[in-house]
Parts: C-alpha cells; sequence; structure tokens
C-alpha cells in the first residue's frame, strides 16, 4: 500500500492562522469527494475536546474533524501539552495524562514521544485519501528544533511535504518568510515546497512586488494570497485571545454576560454569536460590570489555584454584590466547583496536597480524587425541560443535598439554589433549545432563532468556497500526492 498524500501547514509565528487554513483545506477536499483527516503532532492549549475513544485532544483538532465530517479521535493530535503553571504543563500523550514536565523537562523528553506521533499518524493515515496536518508555533524556533515532533521533525521523519504560512495582517511577513527559509536547516527546506499569504486586506495586487522578492530570495514557490475570512469569528477559537478579538461591542444588547477569565473559555463561543448578547471577559485587575445580568465562573485546569487567583483579584467580594443585586451565578466544571463550601485535594492531583474553603455560594463540597472524567452526554435541563448535549472533563466527586441542575442519563448533575447554580457539562450553550430556554429566563425580550451547530457548519463552507476561490487547490493537491 502506497504512503497516504499528506501536506503540513508550518507558520512563521503563533497564530498566523493555520488551525483555519487546515480546517478549510479539510472541508474544500471533502467537497471534492476525498477522504480527510487531519492531525497536529503536538499542542499546546488548556482548551480541549472529550474524543469519540475516551480522550481528549486539543480543541482547533476538534473543529478540523467536524471540517472532514469525522468524530475527533486522540490519533489527530497525539501529544496535548495543557499548561498548569508559567514553567510547567500537564502531558497528555494520546489521550491519556501521562504525566506534568515543566519547560526544561518537556524539551529533554519530547524526542521519546515521537514514536506515539507516528503510531497516531499512520494508523489515521491508513483510511483516508488525504491528511491534512497542521505545525506549531513558529517553524524558525532552532533552539526548539533538536528532538522536534512538532513541526519539522515530525514531517521529516513521516514523509510530509510542508508548506510555510506567513500572517501578513501582523505585519513583517516578507521578513517572517525569508527569515524562516534562510535559518531553518538544508535537510529541513527540502521538504519545504511554497509560501503562503495569509489574512489580506485589500487589493491583493498591491503585494504582487511583496511575493516575488520572497521567490526571488527564497527560490520557493508561490502558492497564493488568502483574503482575511471576516466569517472567522463564527468558528470556535482555540485561544481566548482569538475570541477577544473576534467580539464585536453591542451597543443594543438585552443581555450583558460577565465571564470571569481564569482558564477554559470554550463553552461561550455560542453565547457569543448571539446578536442580543454582549459576552464580556473579565480580565485580571477587573471588577466585575455591576450591570453584568449573568456572571458566569468557567471552567478550570486547576481548580484551587484559580480559586486563589479569583480571590486575589477581589471577584469573591463582586460576586457577592452580584448575588445581593438579586443577579444570577452559573459556576460550569471547575466554577461550579468553587462555588462550594469546600474544596480539598488531599492526594495531591492539581499540585501539593490541599484544601480550601470555596465561595460558599452552594451547599457542596468536592474532594479531588479518582480517576479523570471523559464522557459525552446528554440530557435535560430540570428547570425548562430543554435538552442538553456536551461532555464532562473533570477530576473530583461534589456531593452535597442539594435540587440538581441537570438530569444526565437517569442521574442528577450540579445544583441550584436560588440565584447561584452549577454543573460539570461542558458544552451545554451549544444545546439551541437549552441556550434559548436559558436567554429567554434571564430576560424575556430575548427570542433566540440562532441554530449554533448549521452556523458553524455553513461558515465551514463559507471558509471552504474562500480557499477555493482564492487558491489553486489542485495544485496543493499535486504536492501532497508528490510528497
Amino acid at each position: 500500500m502506497g504512503k497516504t498524500p499528506a501536506l503540513m501547514m508550518l507558520g512563521t509565528g503563533s497564530d498566523v492562522g493555520k488551525s483555519l487554513l487546515v480546517a478549510g483545506l479539510c472541508r474544500a477536499f471533502i467537497r471534492r469527494g476525498l477522504k480527510v483527516a487531519p492531525f497536529k503532532p503536538q499542542n499546546m492549549s488548556n482548551n480541549a475536546a472529550v474524543t469519540v475513544d475516551g480522550g481528549e485532544i486539543g480543541r482547533a483538532q476538534a473543529l478540523q474533524a467536524k471540517a472532514c465530517g469525522l468524530e475527533p479521535h486522540t490519533d489527530m493530535n497525539p501529544v496535548l501539552l495543557k499548561p498548569q503553571s508559567e514553567i510547567g504543563a500537564q502531558v497528555v500523550v494520546q489521550g491519556k495524562v501521562r504525566g506534568s514536565a515543566k519547560g526544561a523537562e518537556y524539551q529533554a523528553i519530547k524526542g521519546t514521544l515521537m514514536p506515539d506521533v507516528l503510531d497516531s499518524y499512520n494508523r489515521i493515515s491508513a483510511g483516508v485519501d488525504l491528511m491534512v496536518v497542521e505545525g506549531a508555533g513558529s517553524a524558525s524556533e532552532l533552539n526548539l528544533r533538536a528532538g522536534d515532533i512538532a513541526n519539522w521533525g515530525f514531517a521529516r521523519a513521516a514523509g510530509v511535504p510542508t508548506v510555510l504560512v506567513g500572517d501578513i495582517d501582523r505585519g513583517g511577513v516578507i521578513a517572517n518568510i525569508i527569515g524562516t527559509h534562510r535559518l531553518v536547516s538544508r535537510e529541513d527546506r527540502s521538504i519545504l515546497r511554497g509560501f503562503l499569504i495569509n489574512k489580506f486586506r485589500g487589493d491583493t495586487s498591491l503585494f504582487d512586488s511583496g511575493s516575488s522578492l520572497i521567490k526571488r530570495e527564497t527560490g520557493l514557490r508561490d502558492l497564493g494570497i488568502v483574503p482575511f475570512f471576516h466569517a472567522a469569528k463564527d468558528l470556535p477559537a482555540e485561544d481566548v485571545l482569538a475570541l477577544d478579538q473576534s467580539m464585536e461591542s453591542i451597543e443594543d444588547s438585552k443581555l450583558k454576560i460577565a465571564v470571569l477569565r481564569i482558564s477554559n473559555f470554550d463553552d461561550f463561543d455560542p453565547l457569543a454569536a448571539e446578536p442580543d448578547v454582549e459576552l464580556v471577559f473579565v480580565q485580571g485587575g477587573e471588577t466585575i460590570p455591576v450591570d453584568a445580568d449573568l456572571v458566569i465562573i468557567p471552567g478550570s485546569k486547576a481548580t484551587l489555584a484559580d480559586l486563589a487567583f479569583l480571590r486575589e483579584q477581589g471577584w469573591d467580594i463582586d460576586l457577592a454584590a452580584h448575588r445581593r443585586r438579586g443577579k444570577p451565578i452559573l459556576g460550569i466544571c471547575g466554577g461550579y466547583q468553587m462555588l462550594g463550601q469546600h474544596i480539598a485535594d488531599p492526594d495531591g492531583i492539581e499540585g501539593p496536597p490541599s484544601e480550601a474553603k470555596g465561595l460558599g455560594l452552594l451547599d457542596v463540597s468536592t474532594v479531588m480524587t479518582g480517576d479523570k472524567t471523559l464522557v459525552e452526554i446528554e440530557g435535560s435541563h430540570l428547570a425548562t425541560g430543554a435538552p442538553v448535549k456536551g461532555y464532562e472533563m473533570h477530576i473530583g466527586v461534589t456531593k452535597g443535598d442539594v435540587q440538581p441542575m441537570l438530569d444526565l442519563g437517569g442521574h442528577g448533575d450540579g445544583a441550584v439554589q436560588g440565584l447561584v447554580q452549577g454543573c460539570y457539562l461542558h458544552g451545554l450553550f451549544s444545546s439551541d433549545s437549552f441556550r434559548q430556554a436559558y436567554l429567554a429566563q434571564l430576560n424575556p425580550a430575548v427570542q433566540s432563532a440562532l441554530a449554533y451547530d448549521a452556523l458553524v457548519e455553513k461558515t465551514l463552507d463559507d471558509l471552504a468556497a474562500h480557499l477555493e476561490a482564492n487558491l489553486d487547490l489542485d495544485h496543493f493537491l499535486e504536492l501532497a500526492r508528490a510528497g
């Protein structure tokens, strides 16, 4: 059996649009009748998605799987790094936690993960016609080249040709592409097939001389220019910064929802897409807006550490005042745990063994114990009867004699006490009927008609058409097949 055709998008830096390009190329090629799968050898993100095989991968790869019409699988992102501090991260390999490592420790061991990466790649690629692969960060970080599994190291080990992507919207794209080409080794350059300019605003012909300069200095093929895709704001973002940048101020919004920016944020894209909702992320050092109609405490990678951070900002005081004003509070996963009376981590699962008083707004307590729960699940919202569907991704057992918020598969989940409620279910706002009912409870004037999943599917189709209109995708397919 011959090798599966593949092409890898490498970036001149982080956030140049690689994830979006891969999703768009995946959708464009399946629209041509090919069976396509995405792949990212290594990703660093705290925003993960639960997979069909009971693991977790980066959120961007879950969107790319959706673009391919596939269920997310751990083999699509075999190494996931989930930051736990500024210097260390949890290392997830093929969907399962393998341990934690500080930056220098991970650099020393990352090369040993190449067999796992290639194992996953070979398994996924065996069942499709085309692989579209995404690199990580910048392809010119020579200090990280030894033992690399994310960019050139993987591409050469798997025999995958590469394309260099530069972001003109950030400035300096000519220097970025030429500089990357000159910095990398001759062996790495040997698998580089061309360059691509992304996020261009205005008349692309104005860059003709720039493209000619890059070709002259590098000898690389010019694979085209992708104009800025404004509808990207309607797709799930992996980085909260990208979500911040995509949000528009809504002058006449009927609801203002404040989300404490502590860790996970992947539950809130559907709210950001609602035309009558103004979604505000409250950053460290800021106060919770007094005019917020709802405050949400999101999920957390390290609940006790984030609870301490929350208190350092004075948000515990703001939350108490918010409730006294007669306004609701919602906690999701780690946020739900924080709303309780007490949190204990006796085995040091999230760090050194410790415990802390919760915010005391729900009569529940949590003990960090047992295996990590990773499961897709559906049920209903007890107050409205609306169906919900999402996933649980947490460590810890929360107990209390309270009214549950949800019915998930015949058992109660979460708690409701007056204006305060919480649950473990991620993704519940993606359920249209629940979101519509929940927003109408907050303000009956909000009559949502948004079909969120249909919006994402349409945007992926529009992205594919955008790439078809601006790039020679036959050429991309030829490069993938030629290897």
